[in-house]
């Protein structure tokens, strides 16, 4: 449970304060930030708009990087494999 208030204010600055993400893409904020603060080395998707989204990713790597936290890499299973 106390994960939820490292979580919380992750997935408020990625939607609301640097709007990064879309308000519809709560859920996948919701996502990145727990991968983040879990420390996962991958977080893999089939998400290309929001989660593995290149165009995102530095944005979310530099905010990772000011909370403390290392970065997943975000990207699809056939890119992990090397497709």
């Amino acid at each position: 449970m106390d994960n939820l208030f490292i979580v919380i204010p992750l997935v408020k600055t990625l939607l609301y304060q640097q709007h990064i993400l879309p308000e519809k893409a709560r859920e996948d904020a919701l996502h990145i930030a727990i991968a983040i603060t879990g420390g996962m080395d991958y977080l893999l998707t089939w998400n290309c708009k929001h989660i593995a989204n290149a165009e995102n990713q530095q944005v979310i790597t530099n905010l990772s990087h000011q909370a403390g936290y290392n970065m997943p890499i975000l990207c699809t299973p056939e890119l992990l494999m090397g497709g």
